[in-house]
């Protein structure tokens, strides 16, 4: 019997796949390939069509890239896919590296050894699935080292995969002027004023979240996401969009007539660009451009320069009308998972026997019952046990039931209309845990509660507050491989820039920004703990110097777990936070719960004095 990885792939279909592949580098005289995560949008959620990776690889995590050579293969993942890729990756023909560990290489790395064996190697990619940062990267990367870098028109792996699902084509629908802020006619004026001020002619926009916002559009091509596929040219005066326009719902094209927005054909893109751009300046952000425009810039002889994208921005600074849906949303996402977890404490106290896809059903389940309700914003993470150290474990599994002693980490969010949503708690089953448990909980809620209280002065980035957040946590020696936030969409994408709380967070922190504050602790075989609010970053008012002072605002409203809480650990000024952020908890959703939720509530929100 042929053998399967975790993801149902056989090894001979995966040793069949990578024979294919190299078949095809043969034609093309490479000697590698790099398959990134992303497709030709930079998303990182992926069409099923556009899921070349994991088709190659059977790795199926978010982030990670992956890379054939001529008689090798290797997926590079970070931290939080250490474990999934080993249960996931048929190993026998591809190795796992590890990124961070000691011995496991990084890509360029690894190319460099495979080009020190050979003279005139050739790396061989989709220029529409590169970055231009990634992709000046590699080229700073391999000077003088012999590798020569081939972007390859047309996807290796989408002449192989011949039964690749279809394209989406979800229903694009305008939403209107009272759930965004802003008129799409208001946003495109914003963004021209930017190019005109920066002395650029044209801005390319590749990514679909950046389209969706500016042009007030929303459709689903991409589970989770609210999005459609598409791209956009922007001039001084006009504005391009390249998209299906029979996929728009009846009359709310009527919203751009006598408007200064042209709608060409998806495929087309690549004609009008080069036609666009001749003769004229472009601005170009490497890290939200695909190496393939900025190659169709350089050709018709257009003139690229690097600037941030003027959409990202405006779109992260999120205003009046937006803050509130995503106050609306983020309060009916908290009582659907107080709701899911009280029913929890029920089923198990009724001797009821509960399994992580269950408990994943019922929180669904909630959700679904709160009004404006279209979807989740990502699969739910539902782990128990040794399960909960699998920072993305995206497969509840029917058949592990929740037993008494166990952490159970439940990462989970919604897409209402008007606002996104994201939290995490882990929960202990059952009611006694363990030292170890209370003191490693103690710790990640220590530090979840000291990042979301410090008030930090205008300029403040998030690699600053990213050390804040670590710093009780190294003094007992625990730490955590991913960020300690990143910023979210309103009404679109769960994870978005430019804000974010980590290590490479070189961007200030401004009002009006929203951003996740997620501390964790992952130990393969014992378990994992993460805690994650999200938060609106406010101004507090300016100091004598008048320089302003920010802060942040919770809009999450969930107790965690006092069962887990050793309160002789946590300090005067902690647990006046706490007890503050409870009662807001019992005043906003208490009144909105039945006699019996509301009493358990008020119970687990009940502090020591």
């Amino acid at each position: 019997m042929a053998t399967a990885t975790k993801t149902g792939a056989t090894h001979q279909e995966t040793a069949n796949k990578l024979e294919a592949l190299r078949q095809q580098m043969n034609r093309h005289q490479l000697d590698a390939y790099l398959i990134p995560s992303v497709d030709e949008h930079i998303n990182e959620y992926l069409p099923e069509n556009k899921q070349r990776r994991a088709w190659a690889s059977g790795f199926t995590g978010s982030a990670g890239d992956f890379l054939i050579a001529t008689s090798e293969a290797w997926v590079f993942v970070d931290s939080r896919y250490y474990e999934q890729a080993d249960y996931e990756v048929a190993q026998d023909f591809i190795h796992i590296s590890k990124q961070g560990l000691s011995g496991h290489p990084s890509v360029t790395e690894k190319l460099k050894e495979l080009a020190a064996k050979q003279a005139n190697f050739r790396l061989g990619f989709d220029p529409f699935t590169l970055t231009v940062q990634q992709a000046q990267a590699f080229q700073k990367a391999f000077e003088n080292t012999g590798i020569e870098l081939m972007p390859i028109q047309g996807n290796l792996v989408d002449l192989l995969w011949t039964d690749a699902p279809s394209a989406e084509r979800s229903e694009v629908y305008a939403i209107p002027e009272q759930v965004t802020g802003k008129s799409w006619q208001q946003k495109l004026t914003d963004v021209q004023a930017k190019l005109k001020a920066l002395k650029f002619d044209i801005l390319p926009i590749t990514k679909l979240d950046q389209i969706a916002w500016l042009f007030n559009l929303r459709g689903q091509d991409i589970p989770y996401n609210p999005i459609f596929t598409a791209y956009a040219i922007i001039t001084q005066t006009q504005a391009h969009l390249f998209m299906d326009t029979s996929r728009v719902r009846a009359g709310d094209l009527d919203a751009f007539s006598g408007g200064n927005v042209t709608f060409h054909p998806y495929e087309d893109y690549t004609k009008s660009l080069p036609s666009l751009a001749k003769g004229q300046t472009v601005l170009l952000d490497p890290k939200h451009t695909t190496f393939g425009t900025l190659t169709l810039i350089e050709q018709a002889g257009g003139q690229a320069r690097e600037a941030e994208h003027p959409v990202e921005l405006l779109k992260a600074i999120k205003n009046e009308t937006e803050i509130r849906m995503m106050q609306e949303a983020n309060l009916k996402a908290s009582r659907g998972k107080i709701r899911a977890w009280h029913w929890q404490d029920q089923q198990i106290a009724a001797g009821q026997r509960i399994t992580e896809d269950s408990f994943k059903d019922a929180i669904e389940a909630f959700y679904a019952e709160e009004e404006g309700f279209a979807g989740l914003s990502f699969n739910t993470i539902s782990g128990a046990g040794a399960n909960s150290s699998i920072v993305h474990y995206g497969t509840p599994d029917p058949n592990k039931t929740l037993e008494p002693g166990e952490l159970f980490l439940i990462d989970s969010g919604c897409q209402f209309y008007g606002g996104t949503t994201d939290d995490t708690r882990t929960m202990l089953v059952g009611p006694t845990a363990t030292d170890l448990q209370r003191l490693r909980y103690t710790e990640v809620l220590k530090a979840h509660i000291n990042c979301a209280m410090q008030k930090f002065p205008k300029g403040t980035d998030g690699a600053r507050l990213d050390g804040i957040t670590r710093a009780t946590l190294w003094q007992h020696g625990l730490d955590y491989g991913h960020g300690t936030g990143h910023g979210v969409g309103a009404f679109l994408n769960v994870h978005e820039g430019p804000n974010g709380i980590h290590r490479l967070a070189t961007k200030p922190l401004e009002p009006g920004m929203i951003n996740s504050i997620e501390p964790g602790f992952y130990q393969p075989g014992w378990g994992g703990i993460r805690l994650e609010n999200l938060y609106r970053v406010v101004e507090y008012g300016e100091t004598e110097s008048g320089l302003p002072w920010y802060g942040f605002e919770s809009l999450t409203y969930i107790p965690f777990d006092k069962k887990l809480i050793d309160f002789s650990a946590v300090s005067a000024e902690q647990l006046t936070w706490l007890k503050a952020y409870y009662q807001v908890i019992l005043d906003k959703i208490g009144p909105t719960l039945s006699a019996e939720e509301s009493a358990w509530l008020a119970e687990i929100c009940r502090l020591p004095e």
